[in-house]
């Protein structure tokens, strides 16, 4: 199979593996150097050859449990390869670069297949559009179920607008095992938008059970998408692989990729980005969740804070420590750990450490009490929103990282409002394998 690269709508590369195991991509005569598939691939006559497929057409394939269901619904029809499914979601990934068939148009759908089993009957395109967009989350990874909006769609019920525009919009769902997860994040992702302002734009349905997220590969035109590479991807690390990298890591890669005039800016926010992981206590915090945005080679900025929640209120994940280690410390006191990265790594200096957890401590305190009414309001987060503040209170408490420091507390809130005690989560027991269910026998 041989595919076509788009940026931004203009074929640049062909990508194949003739071999079924090496993938190669080769740019076509005359491409501008701007036009770039990957910043680690800029324009040259050479081919880049990769015994895997290259790590920035990895980043668009859908991960885990949805990879194996598009493999095993699609693959009888089109095959199972990572070429034959980036040839279905390539057209919908996020950022400026696309993917189709040899021949195709970019911005048309993909083809409809014939699925009559798995669409019990309705093999039309709109439907295998629908199957497609369920399973193919394009560019986007976590915890959460989540889908780019394929075109002009409605809204969950009860949310004040009526539709979407077409790919503007990534819709979060939930689950049972993640009950109040779109309100979750969304109150994060307010303390993110309070204090330091870079971050997703996001709303939440009026039965509080979904989340919109404003696109934000989107130049300031509205129209014009920017390149848009996930750390992982940059790491060369498989999505697998997601958890295996360090905060230094990820700094010295964006020093790496970065030009000088954008190196400051991107890592100032991402000092920004690891307050926020400590303080909301997301331990969900990887590489495929810290981005970079270009418009070009000598534009290349970090991109907003996303896929931000406390994702430690939950029992399956109350155990879990920070995603990523600190200066080798992968533990919620980091101690001098924090404050040495982000003078070192990030290159702020004390007084603006502490001005940047000043304000973030304070989006905490002014975001709670929306915390506390939604726990009144929506049956699903009754549980979640108190375990939220004090998860959120012991986080502004690790971000004292001078004695000398006086910040606020969530205690006399949760005191005023009877929250003092409230159940923490439990780690659900372990199945104790080599154990007979039988009784013993005397």
């Amino acid at each position: 199979m041989k595919l076509t690269v788009f940026v931004q709508n203009k074929a640049v590369a062909t990508l194949e593996s003739p071999d079924n195991f090496e993938h190669v991509l080769t740019y076509h005569p005359g491409v501008a150097a701007e036009d770039f598939v990957s910043l680690l691939m800029p324009v040259r006559t050479k081919s880049y050859a990769y015994p895997e497929l290259h790590p920035v057409f990895r980043m668009n394939l859908p991960e885990g449990y949805l990879l194996s269901v598009l493999q095993e619904q699609l693959g009888p029809h089109i095959g199972a390869s990572p070429l034959s499914l980036l040839s279905v979601v390539g057209r919908n990934a996020i950022g400026r670069v696309k993917v189709a068939p040899e021949g195709a148009d970019p911005v048309a759908p993909a083809p409809a297949f014939e699925l009559r089993d798995i669409l019990r009957g309705d093999n039309s395109e709109a439907a295998f559009v629908e199957l497609v967009h369920r399973y193919a989350q394009s560019g986007v990874s976590g915890v959460v179920p989540k889908f780019l909006s394929p075109g002009t769609q409605e809204l969950p019920e009860g949310h004040h607008k009526s539709t979407l525009a077409t790919e503007r919009f990534i819709i979060k769902g939930t689950t049972e095992k993640l009950p109040g997860v779109a309100l979750n994040e969304h109150f994060c992702m307010r303390v993110a938008q309070l204090a330091f302002g870079h971050a997703a734009r996001t709303e939440v349905s009026d039965d509080g059970q979904a989340l919109v997220v404003h696109r934000f590969d989107y130049a300031a035109d509205g129209a014009t998408r920017l390149g848009m590479e996930d750390l992982c991807s940059l790491l060369a690390l498989r999505p697998e692989q997601k958890y295996e990298s360090t905060w230094e890591k990820v700094a010295n890669r964006i020093k790496n990729v970065t030009p000088p005039a954008c190196q400051a800016q991107a890592l100032s926010h991402l000092g920004d980005l690891l307050l926020l992981t400590y303080a909301l206590r997301n331990a969900d915090c990887h590489t495929k969740n810290i981005a970079l945005l270009y418009s070009g080679s000598e534009d290349v900025r970090l991109a907003p804070v996303y896929d931000m929640l406390t994702i430690t209120v939950y029992d399956d994940y109350c155990k879990n420590p920070p995603g990523m280690s600190v200066h080798g410390r992968s533990t919620w006191s980091p101690g001098k750990a924090l404050e040495l990265y982000l003078q070192t790594h990030c290159g702020l200096k004390p007084q603006h450490i502490e001005q940047r957890v000043e304000r973030l401590c304070q989006a905490v305190v002014d975001v709670s009490p929306d915390v506390v009414s939604a726990s009144r309001t929506f049956k699903n987060f009754e549980r979640v929103g108190p375990r939220m503040l004090h998860a959120w209170n012991e986080g502004l408490n690790s971000l004292r990282l001078r004695k000398t420091w006086s910040l606020p507390s969530l205690a006399p809130l949760l005191q005023a409002e009877g929250l003092a005690d409230v159940a923490r989560p439990k780690e659900p027991p372990r199945e104790k394998l080599g154990r007979s269910p039988l009784p013993l026998m005397s």
